[in-house]
């Protein structure tokens, strides 16, 4: 696979990832390739959100956006996608207006047995049709991220029909049909496992998994209806990508909101923070490679709180992680009133206060 595209000419994103010391924090954003950029707008106001997704011509163009705009400051792409794909797949109907909405949520666990659970991988195919091309135009700039959401998160998207403020429908099904709940996000994990597999085929060279709706849970919710999932798909992607003779990709986990050392015993290898979380809290194992955790409000501040917060938390960072590498990010994803040039400006200042020789003068 790895002939099949250009030689890689920044790898500092995977030897962090691999818990190797490097020389400065790569950094890159959730949602770097998004409505905050001008070209994005323009690109969507032709094209339907899922269009971008489906077309692996577009979802290329929207990838490398922000890979194009902000040459040498950025460590990583990630393929332009959604969460939500995979309820697609599995043949649930999603529109985007503005927010997810989905024409027939599940309303009771009979609903399940209406979803196509078998070839969702292969319905899929466009998603990795993007990976190899974006890998390809890549010209091994950067490295690609491949990502899914987690079995909870989706399972609550599709029960809920969209975005929710308390989760009251999928959260009543894990309290009054705990066996049923617990089957379907068996049936999404195995989904979710194939996907990121056919992702690292593609050319993904590192995965993050979104549990974006973790911290709705209490943690003995989050132990029982979300980590043993989360586990799952670790293992299951590393032990699927041994008997496919597939290199292991570095895995991400952003649980947001949920304990980071309760998402810490999940297996991956490195956990994304919320801007909540203190990097240097004794309670995340010493092991686990940390990303994050800018708030993501702190870049509408201006350019002086912008740097005055990066040089704070690289310090956090660097005091939590003296002898192995960490990945600068937002604690969550860039959000549409951006300035870009205010994001160019964070991407220096990671640059600057990130580097091991300044802060060890």
């Amino acid at each position: 696979m790895t002939d099949e595209f250009p030689p890689l000419k920044n790898d500092l994103i995977l030897r962090a990832a691999w818990g190797q010391e490097t020389e400065r924090a790569p950094v890159w954003v959730m949602r770097q390739a998004g409505r905050y950029l001008p070209e994005f707008r323009k690109l969507r106001e032709q094209h339907d959100f899922f269009e971008l997704c489906q077309s692996p011509e577009l979802a290329k163009q929207v990838t490398l956006q922000p890979i194009d705009r902000y040459p040498d400051l950025i460590d990583a792409a990630i393929i332009f996608s959604d969460i939500l794909v995979i309820p697609q797949a599995m043949g649930m109907e999603v529109l985007m207006n503005p927010g997810p909405v989905f024409t027939k949520p599940l309303e009771v666990p009979e609903d399940v047995q209406n979803l196509q659970t078998v070839g969702v991988a292969e319905r899929l195919q466009y998603v990795y049709d993007a990976i190899r091309l974006t890998r390809t135009q890549l010209l091994g700039r950067v490295p690609l991220i491949g990502f899914c959401g987690s079995p909870w998160t989706l399972m609550s998207y599709m029960i809920e029909g969209g975005a929710s403020k308390t989760l009251q429908k999928s959260k009543t099904w894990l309290f009054k049909y705990p066996d049923q709940s617990k089957a379907l996000l068996e049936l999404i994990t195995t989904a979710c496992i194939d996907f990121l597999v056919g992702q690292v085929e593609a050319g993904a060279q590192l995965l993050q998994v979104f549990d974006s709706n973790a911290g709705d849970l209490s943690p003995h919710d989050f132990k029982e209806f979300s980590l043993p999932y989360l586990t799952s798909i670790a293992e299951g992607v590393r032990e699927q990508l041994q008997q496919r003779g597939l290199q292991l990709v570095p895995l991400t986990l952003f649980a947001k909101g949920a304990s980071p050392a309760l998402a810490a015993t999940a297996k991956y290898n490195t956990i994304s923070l919320q801007w909540t979380v203190d990097p240097r809290d004794k309670a995340i194992p010493r092991d686990v490679i940390l990303q994050g955790n800018l708030d993501p409000v702190v870049l509408y501040g201006g350019k002086h709180a912008i740097e005055r917060e990066v040089k704070r938390v690289s310090a956090e960072f660097r005091a939590a992680r003296p002898t192995s590498g960490w990945i600068a990010n937002l604690g969550h994803g860039i959000t549409p009133g951006v300035d870009p040039d205010d994001l160019k400006w964070f991407f220096e200042c990671v640059h600057k206060y990130s580097e091991v020789k300044r802060n060890q003068e």
